[in-house]
Parts: structure tokens; sequence; C-alpha cells
């Protein structure tokens, strides 16, 4: 990131929804199913993703998976929607955006249902006050950034129309720091006015999204994907495993071993360890969409929702004994 033309912005994701129609390839029952799996954004909460592709964890559930970095989140959606991507990590507003404009895409899962976004300012603001008549960088109007901003907003008793404040689209995610470079641009003169910590209204980040069609037709297959995500998160957080963790983050983030701290640090605080989805972070994020988007109102999120998945290996004890055989903790 260039930090001289940052006015001040808030790290996070970004998605917007342009989805066609879905279709499901037949497969062989006996051979790995060949699973695509989209994700928009490169960001520590990741990780289980990554991992569970390098350490052979989604071959263990008999997936073959691909995953791929997808430049913007319509070409994702658009992907999910037509089959040539089977899951998505993305979060809510494409999501909610897509549905309300008549497509069938449920949230499985949840891996980050917290605030992921820290406020990094210039250093000549020192306080919220300072903030009125100011500039916020986002990725886009109506996406996750602009979200994160409004909430951020909310939270210090701002308001975007009485402070004067605008927003400016700057560009995708591929311009901008996650969350885990903002000690990186401490370094650089910026200053961390609140940190995501702070905040406690939840909202639908880093989900494990799937066509409707899907969870009908091929619900193992999104249930053994979901399985080897959730191992894949406990070995990255067991101790034994951080060596390799962080050599992994430095891979993914492009960046040094400080920088992949930082990473694993943003994973441990920010990642849910069941990932059951928040009906209270998708209402959040239905809140802040509508405004832009009047037809996502309309929507019944307990409908967009489908956390059975989730829920019954939470219930079964997976996830607890999945995270004993690593040696993680579930706090």
């Amino acid at each position: 990131m260039n930090c001289r033309s940052i006015r001040f912005c808030v790290i996070v994701l970004c998605f917007v929804a342009l989805p066609l129609s879905w279709h499901i390839p037949a497969h062989s029952a006996a051979a790995p199913v060949k699973t695509v799996i989209g994700y928009a954004t490169v960001t520590a909460r990741l990780m289980p993703l990554w991992i569970a592709h390098e350490q052979g964890i989604f071959a263990k559930y008999g997936i073959d998976a691909q995953p791929i970095l997808i430049r913007g989140a319509p070409t994702l959606v658009a992907g999910l929607a037509s089959g040539d991507i089977h899951i998505g990590r993305t979060g809510g507003s494409a999501m909610l955006a897509a549905v309300a404009a008549g497509h069938d895409f449920k949230f499985v899962a949840s891996f980050s249902s917290r605030n992921t976004y820290d406020l990094v300012v210039r250093p000549n603001i020192k306080r919220a006050e300072d903030l009125r008549g100011k500039r916020f960088a986002v990725t886009s109007i109506g996406g996750t950034t602009w979200m994160g901003i409004l909430l951020w907003l909310e939270h210090l008793g701002l308001d975007q129309q009485r402070d004067q404040i605008q927003m400016q689209v700057v560009g995708d995610q591929g311009i901008q720091a996650d969350g885990a470079f903002s000690r990186k641009l401490q370094q650089k003169g910026m200053t961390i006015l609140h940190e995501y910590t702070e905040m406690t209204k939840l909202l639908a980040g880093q989900s494990m999204v799937v066509p409707g069609a899907l969870l009908k037709q091929k619900s193992d297959l999104a249930e053994n994907y979901l399985k080897a995500e959730i191992e894949a998160l406990a070995y990255s957080l067991a101790p034994k495993n951080k060596p390799a963790v962080i050599k992994s983050l430095m891979r993914h983030l492009r960046t040094d071993a400080a920088g992949a701290e930082d990473g694993y640090l943003d994973l441990t605080r920010g990642v849910d360890r069941k990932p059951i989805p928040s009906i209270e972070g998708l209402r959040n994020v239905q809140r802040l969409l509508k405004t832009r988007t009047p037809k996502v109102g309309d929507l019944k999120v307990e409908d967009v929702i489908d956390g059975r998945i989730a829920r019954r290996l939470d219930e079964s004890g997976f996830i607890e004994r999945t995270f004993a055989t690593h040696g993680a903790s579930l706090k």
C-alpha cells in the first residue's frame, strides 16, 4: 500500500453481487470430489482454507480442493451462480444483495462474526471528534468496508451526514492492507485510533456460502468441506503447529515474520471456533445495506441462513473432539 495516498481508512473486506444461475457437475462417488473454492480477499482469517489445502485435510475428507483468489466479489458471486465455483468464502453484503436479486444462496457457516476492522488514521487525528469533516477510504459504497465505517461511526457517536463525513472509493482489496498489517501502518506514522476488539456489534464476515442447490443435492460435500475447515482451524490454533502456520501466512500475505505474527494474532483473536452463522451479524449487514439496496430490507434473514450442518457438528461433539485431538483450545 502507498501510505502517502491514505487520508485514513478502516481495514476491511468488500463484496458486491452480480450472479447468474447454478448447475452441479456429476462426480464419481468413489473419487475425490473436485471442489472449486472462491475467495475475494487475502486475510489471515482464511488460514483454515489454506491449511486444509496445504496439509492434505481436504483430501482426508474426500475433497479435491482448488482454492482460487477472485479479484472482486461480483466475479465470485457470478461464479457461484454459474456453477464454476462450488463454495464461496466471502462476507454478508454480496450474498444478501444476490439473494435480494433472486438468487438462492445459503450461509452455511461463519468463521468471523465479529468486527475485524481497525480504525487507522493520519497522525494529526487524535480523537473521535477529529473525524468530523474528514474522508474515509472504502473499496465500494455498500460493501463491507463501508459497513465497517458506519459501525465505527455508530460506536463513536458520529453521524455521516451531520458530521459531514465523506466516503471515497479507492479500489479493491488488492490495494489495501489487511487488518494484520495495522502495525506496519503504525510504523509508517499512521495512528491506530481504535482496534477492532473494542467493537461489540456483530457482522457476517468470512462465511461459507453455497448455492441452495448444492445443499439439496450434495449436502455431504458441504458437510465434509466444513469438517475439513474446522479441523484445519484446530490445526492452525494448536501451539505445536504455529511455525508451519507462520510460514504459510508469510507466503499468502506476502509479508515478513513480524507481519505473519500480527496475522497469527488476528487469527487467534478473530476467528470463531464454532462457525455457526450469526443471525444478529447478518441482521446488522441487512440494516446497513438496505439504505443502499432497499430490496435487501424485504429479506427474512432466517431464510438466508442454513446452519444445520454447523449445529450438527457442534452438537455431535465433532468440534470439541477435533480441537482436543490437535491440542488446540476452543477459547
